[in-house]
């Protein structure tokens, strides 16, 4: 979990006829069963057909470490990532705010494979942007130097050296403290920065963007140096759940 374990899948999708999936932010946990059937009900019915299965952070509600195999979901989800990898799809994870301590074991045990953030692709002709979407909300100050702190190799380090109770321990009080600060701070602040996306859509080319993280689905249109770019929001799956299906033709949001 120290080193840099990030790698950039294939640069193309060959298949112009094929399809690849994106989610994000399900949120994943014990407490919620009704949603994790949904998204094992997605991994057995949906996802077979796709070529690829990106999923672009927060598949749990947190991640405490690899050894954290004690709940049934912790052992099950990556049992039915691993099927849906032995049948072909090819799966990639990305870190999220919720689930950055994610290491090789865990995507050993998925058959999937880290990704970076951002990371640049080009589908079906398409350069397309991945991101968490995090990143963007530049507004919201404090959680970019927490964000800062706890992304750090040597933080993380300490972090999974400590005990897994107090590991739990320390999330649970962090949740918390998130959660209060949450009410106190406006909408906007939690959203993605408008300057912020132009900067990351200049740098990398004017490519699609898709991202998660606000659970604000929705497909934006920007005009960045005269340049139109199209940018989608993955939905969260704390009620129902969905995902973004593109293809040669596009992409097209399905909800669950």
């Amino acid at each position: 979990m120290c080193g840099d374990m990030s790698l950039n899948p294939e640069s193309r999708i060959p298949n112009p006829v094929s399809h690849t999936l994106f989610i994000s932010d399900l949120h994943l946990s014990p407490a919620r069963q009704r949603i994790n059937a949904v998204f094992f009900d997605f991994l057995a019915r949906t996802a077979p057909q796709a070529e690829a299965l990106y999923i672009l952070g927060d598949l749990f509600e947190y991640w405490a470490g690899d050894d954290d195999t004690g709940p049934e979901l912790n052992r099950n989800v990556p049992a039915a990532l691993k099927q849906l990898a032995a049948a072909g799809v090819r799966v990639y994870l990305m870190h999220g705010n919720r689930d950055f301590l994610i290491g090789e074991r865990f995507l050993a045990a998925c058959g999937a494979a880290l990704i970076g953030d951002p990371l640049l692709m080009d589908f079906y002709g398409r350069p397309t942007l991945l991101m968490h979407g995090d990143t963007l909300c530049t507004d919201d100050v404090d959680y970019q130097r927490f964000r800062a702190q706890v992304r750090a190799a040597g933080w993380q380090c300490e972090f999974l050296a400590q005990p897994l109770a107090r590991r739990r321990q320390t999330i649970e009080a962090l949740r918390t403290e998130s959660e209060r600060h949450k009410r106190d701070k406006p909408a906007a602040v939690m959203d993605v920065n408008a300057v912020a996306v132009g900067q990351v859509l200049r740098q990398h080319g004017y490519p699609r963007l898709i991202h998660g993280h606000t659970h604000r689905p929705a497909r934006h249109e920007h005009l960045v140096d005269n340049h139109a770019c199209e940018r989608w929001v993955l939905p969260d799956w704390y009620e129902r759940g969905g995902y973004l299906r593109c293809d040669a033709t596009g992409c097209t949001a399905v909800s669950l």
